[in-house]
Formats: C-alpha cells, sequence, structure tokens
C-alpha cells in the first residue's frame, strides 16, 4: 500500500533511531504483535512484564510507516461532533467513549514520563474554530455538551478570538489539557520500553502465511525470511495497510497534505502555541513543535489514488502555506518538508477493534480518525486488558459489528 510520499520531518528528530535484528530462527510467545508503527508500540508497552511472552515483527524499520507521516495532535475531540455521534450511539455510550479518551491522553502522559527516551509530550490546549456562520450554533451545542459533562473548556466569542490571536471568528471552543507530541519518538521510546521488559523485537521481517492450528489452539504465522511463528495470541497492529490484510467495510480513505515550516523565532501573537483546528469539512489544523516549527495540514481530498494524491502535492504546499499566512500574517514561514498520504477513518466516527471468524485468538487495531494517537492508546490497552485479564468491560464499545447497538 504506497501510504505517503514526500518529505519527512519526524524521522530527523532522531537520526540515530535504535535498531533491531530481523527474525532468524523459529519461536513460540504467547502474543505476536505484527506491526512496527505507534499502535504496535501502544501494544507492547502495556503487555511488557505482564507475565507474558511477547514479540513483535515489523517488515521495515520501527517507525517507517504512517507514523513518520503522523502529525500527532493529542485531542480528546474528532472529525465528528459527539453531539453527533449521540444520534447513532446514544448518550451513555458516548459518555463512556468521551471518558476513555481523555483516560487516554492521561496514559500517553504517564507512558511518556515512564519511558527513557523523550517523546516530546507537551499538554496544549486547543482551539476550535466555527469556520461559517451556520456552524456556531453546532459549536455552541458541542460546547454544552463538553460542559456538563466537567469538561476544562470556554466558549470564546468573536473579541475574545481577536484579542488573543491575529485572526477573527465569530465564536470558537478553547479546550484545556490536549496535548503534542514526536510520533517518531514516542514510537521508539515505547519499543525501547519494551524491549527492556523482554519483549523480543524484529525489523525486516515480514508476515508471509498464517493458519489456525486446531489441534494446538494457536496461531503458525510464517515468514518471508523463511520462519514460523506460533503464537496463543495475535494483534495485528499495521496501521492503514491491516485493510489489506483483512477488508473493513467501516473503513473508508481520502488523501491529505501536510507541511513542516522553518524554525520559527517568534509565536508571541500565536496563543500559548494552541492545536488549532476548525468545523470545515474538509478541514485546516496546525500545531508547533518542539524545536518551534510549525505543521499545518488538511485541504483532504476524496480520492485513494496514490498517483492522483502525489500529483496534487506541489499545489497544495502552497495553498497550506497560504491558509497559514492568512491566518498568522506576521509569520515568516516556508514549507522545509512536506507531505501527502492516505488518511483513514470510520464511517459511524469511532475507531474499531476487529475480530473476526478467520482469524481466531487474533485483534485488528484499526484507531483511525484524526486524534489516531489517542485511538490507539485507548483501544490497545483494552486489547492489553482482555489478554491478560480474560475480558474488557469496554471491548463492545468498539468491536467492529458494534454489538452495543443491536436491538436499538
Amino acid at each position: 500500500m504506497n501510504l505517503q510520499s514526500g518529505t519527512y520531518y519526524w524521522p530527523t528528530t532522531l537520526p540515530e533511531a535504535p535498531a533491531y535484528p530481523a527474525l532468524k530462527e523459529d519461536l513460540e510467545c504467547d502474543v505476536l504483535i505484527i506491526g512496527g508503527g505507534g499502535s504496535a508500540a501502544q501494544c507492547a508497552y502495556y503487555l511488557a512484564d505482564k507475565g507474558v511472552e511477547v514479540a513483535v515483527i515489523e517488515k521495515g524499520r520501527i517507525g517507517s510507516g504512517s507514523t513518520s507521516a503522523n502529525t500527532a495532535l493529542i485531542q480528546y475531540s474528532g472529525e465528528k461532533m459527539f453531539t453527533d455521534l449521540i444520534h447513532t450511539f446514544g448518550e451513555e455510550y458516548i459518555t463512556r467513549h468521551l471518558q476513555l479518551l481523555k483516560d487516554a491522553i492521561d496514559e500517553i502522559e504517564e507512558a511518556s514520563r515512564k519511558v527513557e527516551m523523550d517523546t516530546e509530550f507537551t499538554r496544549r490546549d486547543t482551539l476550535y474554530l466555527a469556520s461559517c456562520k451556520e456552524d456556531v450554533e453546532r459549536l455552541e451545542k458541542e460546547f454544552e455538551f463538553l460542559k456538563q459533562r466537567g469538561f476544562q473548556l470556554d466558549l470564546l466569542t468573536e473579541a475574545e478570538v481577536e484579542k488573543k490571536y491575529p485572526f477573527s471568528r465569530e465564536v470558537a471552543i478553547y479546550s484545556y489539557g490536549d496535548g503534542e507530541l514526536n510520533p517518531f519518538k514516542f514510537t521508539h521510546a515505547l519499543f525501547d520500553y519494551a524491549a527492556k521488559k523482554k519483549v523480543r523485537i524484529y525489523e525486516k521481517t515480514e508476515m508471509n502465511g498464517h493458519h489456525y492450528d486446531n489441534r494446538e489452539k494457536r496461531m503458525i504465522i510464517t515468514t518471508k525470511n523463511g520462519n514460523t511463528i506460533k503464537a496463543s495470541k495475535v494483534i495485528f497492529a499495521t496501521g492503514y495497510e491491516g485493510t489489506e490484510q483483512k477488508k473493513e467495510k467501516k473503513v473508508s480513505f481520502v488523501s491529505t497534505y501536510t507541511v513542516t515550516t522553518n524554525i520559527v523565532k517568534d509565536f508571541s501573537d500565536w496563543y500559548n502555541q494552541t492545536l488549532i483546528w476548525e468545523t470545515a469539512r474538509p478541514y485546516l489544523y496546525m500545531r508547533t513543535t518542539a524545536d518551534n516549527r510549525i505543521i499545518i495540514g488538511g485541504l483532504d481530498e476524496n480520492t485513494s489514488s496514490a498517483e492522483e494524491r502525489d500529483s496534487k502535492l506541489m499545489h497544495k504546499k502552497d495553498k497550506l502555506i497560504e491558509e497559514l499566512k492568512n491566518m498568522f500574517p506576521h509569520l515568516d514561514v516556508k514549507p522545509e518538508y512536506y507531505l501527502a498520504g492516505f488518511y483513514g477513518g470510520t464511517i459511524d466516527g469511532l475507531p474499531i477493534i476487529g475480530k473476526y471468524d478467520e482469524y481466531p485468538d487474533s485483534y485488528f487495531v484499526f484507531g483511525f480518525g484524526d486524534n489516531g494517537t489517542v485511538y490507539s492508546q485507548l483501544l490497545s490497552k483494552i486489547i492489553a486488558t482482555e489478554i491478560l485479564e480474560g475480558g474488557s468491560p469496554d471491548i463492545e464499545l468498539y468491536l467492529q459489528d458494534r454489538p452495543l447497538l443491536r436491538g436499538k
């Protein structure tokens, strides 16, 4: 799957990233994690040092897939407003989902403190802008819903937005306690943590085939290196490429674009260096980095053709810089890194834990959406809990067939 193309910023921040050997022998384990990106690292983190034998295989290098293109805005809000999600799932369902998202952000912060490598995790507030008059009422209803559930946020008037920023919108939600991080360093830090807890990690080890042994009650994975892995449980945490292994009808893809700028010296007119995004669809979003660059992204296109996606990269790069300068005219910015990539979401707005009859004792992590790092943290913890404790009270919220909606 041609996930993305362009130039990559995140890997430059860790030029001597940890490396792991290729698998050169058969092995057996309690849990096999397939994948070497963020969601695989989060699964390894939760399973490390828990009394189970865990192995990880990655077909390339750790963090070389979508992790290198992840913009890593750590937020609980997503593309679909919670007030819209209620129409599909109900108020109790979405209230629990909201709490789990908030908990996942805390878990990301805790993990960043536990690991030895610096993940550049920083708490950031978020500015969520009404892009047009038609969205004002919707944003106000979203604010009331979140406020009633104890979330810390303010509803800013046009004058209050103008006081804090060099641009104007009629209304905006200002949320406290979101965050940002370096997804490449975060992934490597979690794997480094897991490796030091005896999780076996193998790079350049690609799965070639699989079957379930009914007699042994284990999945048998073969690799292109010619080795066999026997595992009691398997977690497919291969990101968007997981949909090639198992087609999931609730997943859809569009093309998206990001630019990372030069280092900016003065953020005095960017209040608290907040995360910024908007209600428009497709929307723009932006954040700053630990070394004071700006990442701006969006301008999505409804195409799943890599060739068509990539043909628009240079135009989208220029357009994103233009949009950034429209909002912050005093910033001296230019594009230093720019990417075109596929972006996966789900049609109903919730991430997915896939459990399928043709993959016994296996889980698929589909933490797709605009806050995918948070989704994957949440799903990874649920899967680890089910493996370690025999069940999780929250797994049915995210199973692909949405069992809690049956009979509604």
